[in-house]
């Protein structure tokens, strides 16, 4: 383990290194083919299940879809139009679909 420096701060670098892992552009069209299929609003969990069934993530975990979701809502390519319940987790969360 390396141990960090005074005034360092590791988890700072470490999300950096993790964004920079991400292929941003890849998982985009990943999700909007996704949605593009889809007959109602899903939600972050539910895209990542279906891209993990497709086997273009490891696991169903929401992470892989939530931040490029909001990312994507930014630029105007998708957008939060509810809340619903969650086929999977049973929460209740946003639910989204294309512009």
């Amino acid at each position: 383990m390396e141990r960090r420096k005074y005034g360092e701060n590791p988890t700072l670098e470490t999300r950096a290194d993790a964004e920079a892992s991400v292929q941003k552009e890849v998982r985009y069209k990943q999700i909007i083919e996704v949605l593009a299929q889809a007959s109602e609003p899903m939600t972050a969990k539910e895209i990542a299940v279906e891209l993990c069934k497709l086997g273009k993530i490891p696991t169903s975990e929401r992470n892989f879809t939530a931040p490029r979701l909001t990312e994507l809502s930014k630029i105007g390519v998708v957008e939060p139009v509810g809340k619903k319940t969650c086929k999977f987790t049973k929460k209740t969360v946003a639910a989204y679909e294309l512009i």
